[in-house]
């Protein structure tokens, strides 16, 4: 029988999971006892961005051309309408950022209205630990904390991170809601696409956001699938 090729392996992995999966999952399920490499994750990168049977969904994320038409229809995906990529793009992050909080043994929070969002095959309420909010304030500031994409919460149901995405709406609304939610000893990062850094720059940096200027993060897409990639590596890693 003919060995498989690594990018045969990897082509296999991604049929057996439905035409796509997340460059994490298959360096979890391809089989790298035959391949004569000490990195084989690096090679499964380089594969299914060089392969041409392979499509890039987002960064991370990958499937099969052979079943392009079935996989955006699963992820309600519409090439070119975006508000369906809208959609899809702003689920996988909040959800990328909710394994990622559930690895560190933290309580993920989602707004109700988010639930159905789609992560990957995923409903997000499905995956995150709570869509209810902890009573942890003023009703007040819990009508704001409420509409966050994304809160961790430490064991004493406290938070300890609040995340913001954001794909294409105003980043100063964001910035407006954790000014109001300053006074706790949490984490402030906004996450969005390395286009909008100079923008989120602008905006940090005006007067009204003076007591928030050096607390609140920019964090990039591709930062948020790395560390979700390296979780096993680096569980415990910061941003």
């Amino acid at each position: 029988m003919q060995k498989k090729t690594q990018e045969q392996q990897v082509i296999e992995t991604l049929r057996k999971e439905g035409g796509y999966a997340t460059l994490r999952r298959l360096n979890e399920l391809v089989d790298f006892s035959t391949w004569a490499t000490k990195t084989p994750e690096a090679s499964v990168r380089r594969i299914v961005q060089n392969s041409p049977q392979i499509f890039k969904i987002q960064p991370g994320l990958w499937a099969l051309e052979e079943m392009r038409d079935a996989v955006l229809q699963r992820f309600e995906l519409k090439p070119g309408n975006k508000k369906s990529e809208e959609q899809f793009t702003h689920g996988y992050y909040q959800g990328l950022l909710v394994e990622i909080g559930k690895y560190r043994h933290l309580t993920t929070y989602v707004p109700a209205q988010d639930k159905n969002r789609l992560f990957i095959g995923q409903r997000l309420g499905d995956i995150t630990d709570t869509i209810e909010l902890p009573s942890f304030t003023y009703d007040k500031l819990m009508r704001r904390a409420k509409t966050i994409d994304v809160i961790w919460f430490n064991e004493r149901n406290m938070p300890s991170d609040f995340y913001e995405v954001e794909h294409t709406t105003d980043i100063k609304n964001s910035l407006s809601k954790f000014y109001e939610l300053q006074d706790f000893h949490a984490g402030f990062y906004i996450v969005a696409d390395i286009n909008r850094k100079k923008e989120f720059e602008d905006k940090i940096h005006v007067s009204m956001f003076d007591t928030i200027e050096k607390r609140v993060k920019f964090i990039d897409y591709e930062k948020v699938t790395g560390l979700y990639e390296g979780l096993t590596k680096a569980a415990s890693s910061a941003w």
